[in-house]
Order: C-alpha cells, then sequence, then structure tokens
C-alpha cells in the first residue's frame, strides 16, 4: 500500500504533445507554473501522443523513463501539464510510488497560496473541494473493501461516504457564503449604475502586468510580483479621469491557457465586474512573442462570462521592453481602440486615460427597439426614461419604437430588462431622413 507523502518539492515536469516536443512557450509556461507553486523543477519528460493512455496517460515505455528520472533525481513529485482522471492520478501514484499532480490540481494549488481576501479564500476552498471530490478515493485505499479474519473486519467504505458527505455539506456551506458576498457586490454595482458611475474592468493573460497598471492608475498599492497570479483577490478603486471625470476601475484574476473549470465556476462572482463592466481594458503583454494567442484565450474565457459583447480598449504593456514609444489608434468613430505604453514607467498612461474617457462620454445613438406584445413594462419605461420619438403599433399587437438615447444607457436597458440586441436595429437620423425625401421628390 502506498501512503502518500505529505512534503517533498523536487518535482519532474510530465509534457504531452503531437510531436513530441511542446512549443518553448507553452514549456516555459509550465515550467512557471510551477516554480510558482513552489515545486523546485529537478529533470522534464516530454511524450508524443495523440491519445492518452486510459490507465497511465502515457505509455508503459514513458512510464519505466518516468520512473528512472525520479530515482536519479530524488523527486517526491510528478506534475502533468494536463487534465488527469482520478483513475490515472491513482495508478500512476501506486507505480511511481511518489504525489502525482495535473494541471488544474497545480493551478489550485496556486491559488490557495495566493489567496488573501475573505472572498478569495472561500472561492478557491469551493474550486479545491469541488476537484478533491471526485478524487477522494486515493487517501483511503486501505478502507475500499473488508478483509476476511477475526479483527480485520473495517468499516468498508463507510468512512469514505462520511467524507464524501462532509465534503457536500461544506461546499454547500461555501456556496451560501459566496451568494451572500456576491448579493453585497451585485448591491454595490447597482448603486454605481444608480449613480451612474461608469465601471472599467482590467481584465488580461496572468503576469500581463495587470496590477501595476492598476497602481499607476489609481495608486492602490496592490501587490505586484514577477510571477503567475501575483494577486488573486478583487480590487476596486476610484479612477480620475481628464475635465473632472470619474470611474470606478476593477481589477480582475488572470486568465491562463486550460483555466480549470472549477475555478472559472468559483470565480466567476468576482469575473460578473468584467461581465458588468461598461467598458473593458484588455491588458496584453507587448513583448510576448505569443501575445495574439493570449488574446484568443483571454476572449474565450470572456465568452464564457458572456462579457464578449463589453465594449473593449486593448492596452499593450511593456513597450520599455521593446524601446517603443506611446501611442493610440482610433477606431471609425474616432474613439480610442489600442493603446500602447509602459505602467512601470508611467509613459502613455495620460493616453490611457484619454481613451477612456472618449469611450465613456455619453454619445447618444438614433436606434429602433422592436416589443412584443408581452413587454408592455419595457414599453412603459422607455416612455419614462423619455427616450421615444416615435411609435408604430403594427397589426400583431408589437410595437416599433424610435429612440434616442445613450449608447451605454441602452445596453444597460436592454440587459437590466432581458432583452435580446436582436431586437434592436440602427435607425437614420431624421433629418437625413428628411433631406432622402426631398432628394426624391426633386428627382
Amino acid at each position: 500500500m502506498f501512503e502518500r507523502p505529505q512534503s517533498g518539492e523536487r518535482a519532474v515536469l510530465v509534457q504531452a504533445s503531437p510531436d513530441g516536443l511542446p512549443e518553448e512557450s507553452e514549456r516555459e509556461e509550465f515550467i512557471e507554473l510551477a516554480t510558482s507553486a513552489g515545486a523546485l523543477v529537478a529533470a522534464e519528460l516530454f511524450t508524443s501522443r495523440k491519445r492518452p493512455n486510459p490507465r497511465y496517460f502515457i505509455g508503459k515505455g514513458k512510464l519505466e523513463e518516468l520512473k528512472t528520472l525520479i530515482r536519479q533525481n530524488g523527486a517526491e513529485l510528478v506534475i502533468f501539464c494536463a487534465a488527469l482522471s482520478p483513475s490515472q492520478e491513482r495508478n500512476l501514484e501506486r507505480e511511481l510510488q511518489c504525489r502525482v499532480l495535473d494541471r488544474a490540481g497545480l493551478i489550485l494549488d496556486i491559488f490557495a497560496q495566493r489567496a488573501r481576501s475573505f472572498e478569495g479564500k472561500l472561492q478557491v476552498e469551493l474550486a479545491q473541494l469541488r476537484h478533491l471530490s471526485t478524487r477522494l478515493v486515493r487517501g483511503w485505499t486501505h478502507l475500499e473493501r473488508q478483509k476476511g479474519g477475526i479483527g480485520l473486519r473495517g468499516p468498508g467504505e463507510t468512512q469514505l461516504e462520511t467524507d464524501r458527505r462532509l465534503i457536500g455539506n461544506r461546499i454547500r456551506q461555501l456556496k451560501e457564503r459566496l451568494e451572500t458576498v456576491d448579493t453585497r457586490r451585485s448591491m454595490n454595482r447597482q448603486n454605481r449604475m444608480k449613480a451612474e458611475i461608469p465601471t472599467v474592468a482590467l481584465v488580461g493573460y496572468t503576469n500581463a502586468g495587470k496590477s501595476t497598471l492598476f497602481n499607476a492608475l489609481t495608486d492602490a498599492g496592490v501587490y505586484v510580483k514577477d510571477q503567475l497570479f501575483a494577486t488573486l483577490d478583487p480590487t476596486v478603486r476610484r479612477l480620475d479621469l481628464p475635465e473632472s471625470e470619474h470611474v470606478v476601475l476593477a481589477d480582475t484574476v488572470g486568465f491562463v491557457r486550460d483555466l480549470p473549470h472549477e475555478l472559472v465556476a468559483a470565480f466567476r462572482s468576482t469575473l460578473q465586474e468584467a461581465r458588468e463592466a461598461d467598458l473593458i481594458l484588455h491588458l496584453i503583454d507587448a513583448s510576448d512573442p505569443n501575445r495574439w494567442q493570449r488574446v484568443r484565450q483571454v476572449n474565450s474565457v470572456l465568452k464564457q462570462l458572456d462579457a464578449d459583447q463589453v465594449p473593449q480598449i486593448r492596452v499593450y504593456n511593456k513597450i520599455d521592453k521593446l524601446d517603443r514609444e506611446p501611442r493610440m489608434t482610433n477606431n471609425r468613430h474616432g474613439e480610442g481602440r489600442a493603446v500602447w505604453l509602459s505602467a512601470i514607467t508611467g509613459k502613455g498612461l495620460p493616453m490611457l486615460k484619454e481613451a477612456i474617457a472618449n469611450r465613456l462620454r455619453q454619445k447618444t445613438t438614433h436606434r429602433t427597439i422592436h416589443l412584443q406584445p408581452a413587454q408592455g413594462r419595457q414599453r412603459a419605461k422607455l416612455f419614462e426614461l423619455g427616450t421615444v420619438l416615435n411609435e408604430e403599433v403594427l397589426e400583431d399587437g408589437s410595437w416599433t419604437l424610435e429612440l434616442r438615447m445613450a449608447e451605454k444607457d441602452l445596453r444597460r436597458f436592454l440587459k437590466r430588462e432581458n432583452l435580446q440586441i436582436e431586437q434592436v436595429t440602427d435607425q437614420l437620423e431624421p433629418t437625413l431622413e428628411k433631406a432622402a425625401a426631398v432628394t426624391s421628390a426633386n428627382e
């Protein structure tokens, strides 16, 4: 019987890829994840597998090679850069006689070390328990079955069932506490909306420099270090903009490739700041040669959170490493689309503030919305807001309303009233319509 050691950080890293050798960026990120967790990387093992072995994930030959590496380097831990099933982890530990961890478990361990706030600790514990609940059997192999003979008949799986029940109860408690915290956070968001204070969310791949930029903009004093997931706890601060305007800037947890689903679920309330924001600052490490891959991965997580429709400004950080000057590019409406800056030197920060201010200024839009007969309450609210210019009642009892209101107010109204963006269409300006009518009449 194998008893899992409780200490020892010398690790062998195992990476599998179709070609046998992973991309250099993926290899470096995996090493950085391991060192961020406190592991001492003793050796690496690369394997070529198109389909994982159902028993050990790797083949028998690579398993023997891995045993040799563990003996030669005195390793106490093996970390796989992949998702292992509970049975694969159990089989590998039995064969290798040391602890085995997959990528999800590694990231969860880093999060457990970094969380400082009450909410962050609750979220990490919830994610860990969800992950552990499927792997509980590993620690209780001596209780899996009853042995024969007097004095050897154990409780069987009673202890397993008890532990599963205790974990289930703890998960329910954590969910209830997080719901309370989420309710308080939602109330704060509603208060900001009532006060018409815009919210800007700062998102990006981990170690892109979010905390450095957050401190540079708000003097928040958030912990900064050149490592993955240096800060986890959400922070909200006031940001002063040109012309005496101010907004609320919300920092969020950094994203990473193949972020465990348990973490996305647990941190959903924190990441909700991005979904409810008026504007997203997507921070990108300009010096990273794989930045476009990182951009796609961040946008993928934003899509999971239904935050992919929120307007974005791309902020290219660390231009000091490229010896470039700060600059800003605009979209076809003349609004800031991307800003190149250095958060650590402060170059380009005024441009970023100007871009934020321009994107958040009250810009009226002329739109047409189609409401069904059952959406009379929403129709009445639009009239109360004084945004309806014209109304047409259709034969089926539905309405077509011509609106003029601020773009962000329209988006907030749609979100608050659970209306679909497909119900809104662009509307020509009345002056343009009249001009077109006069032109056609003259012709």
